[in-house]
């Protein structure tokens, strides 16, 4: 299994636990295994995962979904998955190191890939996501928690990068069709790309002519406005990072 993008964890990593302080946590461990486990199925939300994956075919051999357990991740091998495309980065919670393995040992490709749900993406991170879809191999599964808002936002490059759509076309894949909200702060996605629109219905232009010449992150960001009951319900009733 290749894990890229980011430095190798360590066999053990740290675990903070609200009882016992720092202690290491070790998936070799059967009472650290068992840790992992809850943190991927109540600390991670993930019981309300079980039955549901919010799975959906992109085209040209890219799916999105959400937050893998590692029996998915079997399933993704049996089904001729490659890689795995991880937008949640690295971390130290059972979630990720449970992904981790499940990749290892099924010989898939894990990319650490972070994005965001609620802030704009700098230049080069967006330079790097069309270089992403270039030079992976597919089959291929995107994730971040609840497949709706990051996997929302590289379904939208995707269409557009690999798949040739118009953004106003792609921006269908941020949509309530796959769980995302866009009346809170995770509407900041949707308001970049409406951002691109409008400049181009004024000055019509490509869309990495104007990421690369035009858009400014902080000034799209500042004119961004969060509305109250989005915001309530992305953060506290559903829980998005």
């Amino acid at each position: 299994m290749k894990c890229l993008n980011t430095p190798a964890l360590p066999v053990s990593v740290m675990h903070a636990s609200p009882t016992l302080g720092l202690m290491a946590l070790n998936l070799n461990n059967p009472s650290d295994r068992k840790q992992a486990r809850r943190d991927l199925y109540l600390g991670d939300h993930g019981f309300l995962r079980t039955h549901f994956r919010n799975r959906h075919d992109l085209g040209g051999g890219m799916y999105r979904e959400n937050q893998p357990t590692p029996k998915r991740i079997d399933q993704w091998a049996r089904e001729g998955i490659r890689t795995v495309i991880n937008l949640r980065g690295e971390s130290p919670k059972g979630f990720y190191l449970l992904e981790r393995e499940a990749c290892e040992r099924n010989g898939m490709t894990l990319m650490n890939f972070k994005m965001f749900s609620r802030d704009t993406h700098t230049i080069a991170k967006l330079q790097a996501v069309r270089d992403l879809f270039d030079v992976i191999e597919y089959p291929a599964v995107m994730h971040c928690k609840s497949g709706a808002d990051r996997t929302g936002i590289m379904g939208v490059l995707y269409r557009h990068f690999k798949m040739g759509d118009d953004i106003h076309i792609a921006l269908e894949q941020l949509s309530l069709k796959y769980m995302h909200v866009r009346h809170g702060k995770t509407g900041m996605l949707d308001f970049f790309f409406e951002d691109y629109l409008a400049y181009n219905a004024a000055k019509p232009i490509a869309f990495m002519d104007w990421v690369e010449n035009i858009y400014d992150p902080a000034d799209v960001k500042t004119r961004f406005k969060s509305g109250k009951v989005g915001s309530l319900v992305t953060e506290s009733i559903l829980g998005r990072e």
